[in-house]
């Protein structure tokens, strides 16, 4: 098949979402389908590096967000090259600027046009006036009018699912989580991050990989550290990545005198995600918003232990402790990290079955596979309604 992606956001943007599409195109091509990249412009892609099967389209950063791009034009430039590329379906990545484009050009091009629906926007609403002019009447409208005769839409968890669900969208609906290359993880540490850090290889290690915004509540981990450091005082705490909440949360660690105990690590390649994990005993978060949460499922195919907020998609996910644990309070979230830390040896123990189980689920190849039989079908359905509108229209 010849796919078209549609997305403002995409590699060297780090994020859930260009990971997601990275992960998706790769094994797409491995699997023999051609894949092509609508995306918007970046500062840090010179305009005359050429980049394979990619178009970029001139943006400018967006409100609020001033770390992603919103596209100003290439409405008809991307049909254009979608035509003569002969595409066979487009899949949007995203509701606002090159999602509405790649709405267009399938509706011209008369193709199939899935969407992924990533981001939970209600957990966001405070970054536009602090909350007081987007209300979640606002989310649900602007979904309704995006999802509106879309061919399908794929939801990343029943969270997601629940969500579409509520606010009404009659699209079909497909709950297909994103997969990730499984053996990427498997590596170990070559970096030999722990020296570089100063660790001994017995001290204990917390790992949290986030964009550092307000909605992932990392400031309620560094609350629970005190608590966490009086049971195992040599523990470290590594933050990987940055964001807008970071001034904040290093002034917290300051004011609570844990520079000793917290390293913030700043954005890293994503290359380099796999040696963290290799390095940590326990990956840690406090978030609530996440829609799927692909660091879970990273941490996972590492091996890591995974402490995490619960809900209905962590507790079927983590549903042996062997894998990780959820939590309600702050003292069980300090609890489960002490138990993981004390007796480790309880918990080494995972039946290869479920171990197996578990990697074809979270797998880039299995992730693809589902994605291109939402695809197929799609394209049934909408021969269907094509031929019926003709019938209509004679």
């Amino acid at each position: 098949m010849n796919i078209g992606i549609f997305t403002d956001t995409y590699f060297p943007q780090v994020s859930g979402v260009a990971t997601s599409i990275k992960t998706l195109k790769n094994q797409l091509e491995k699997d023999g389908h051609q894949v092509y990249i609508f995306t918007t412009t970046d500062p840090h892609v010179d305009k005359e590096t050429y980049e394979r099967n990619i178009f970029r389209f001139s943006s400018i950063p967006f409100i609020s967000f001033s770390d992603r791009r919103i596209a100003i034009r290439g409405l008809f430039q991307a049909y254009q090259i979608a035509k003569k590329l002969n595409l066979d379906i487009i899949h949007t990545q995203t509701e606002f600027s090159m999602g509405i484009i790649g709405k267009f050009v399938a509706k011209n091009l008369r193709i199939p046009c899935l969407h992924t629906y990533h981001t939970m926007y209600e957990d966001y609403l405070h970054y536009v006036a602090n909350g007081k002019l987007l209300k979640p009447v606002h989310v649900k409208e602007a979904t309704l009018a995006f999802c509106h005769n879309m061919t399908g839409v794929v939801a990343p968890s029943k969270r997601v699912l629940d969500a579409l669900t509520s606010y009404g969208v009659k699209s079909p609906i497909r709950v297909i989580p994103t997969g990730i290359d499984v053996s990427k993880y498997d590596q170990i540490d070559h970096q030999n991050l722990r020296a570089k850090f100063g660790f001994a290889d017995s001290t204990p290690v917390l790992l949290s990989i986030s964009r550092l915004a307000f909605e992932k509540n990392i400031n309620e981990m560094i609350d629970a550290m005190p608590k966490i450091i009086a049971l195992n005082p040599d523990v470290k705490l590594v933050i990987v990545g940055d964001g807008p909440a970071r001034d904040a949360l290093e002034a917290q660690v300051k004011e609570l005198n844990l520079e000793q105990s917290i390293i913030f690590v700043g954005e890293i390649n994503n290359d380099d995600v796999n040696h963290y994990y290799h390095m940590a005993n326990i990956f840690v978060s406090t978030s609530n918003s996440e829609s799927q949460g692909l660091t879970y499922i990273e941490a996972m195919a590492a091996g890591v232990k995974v402490i995490v907020v619960k809900s209905a998609y962590t507790d079927d996910l983590l549903n042996d402790k062997s894998l990780g644990m959820t939590f309600s309070t702050e003292q069980q979230f300090v609890d489960d990290v002490h138990e993981y830390l004390i007796h480790p040896e309880r918990y080494r123990v995972v039946s290869e079955e479920l171990r197996k189980q578990k990697l074809n689920n979270i797998s880039a190849d299995n992730f693809a596979k589902q994605i291109v039989q939402f695809y197929r079908s799609s394209q049934l359905e909408y021969e269907e309604t094509i031929d019926d509108s003709a019938e209509i229209d004679y």
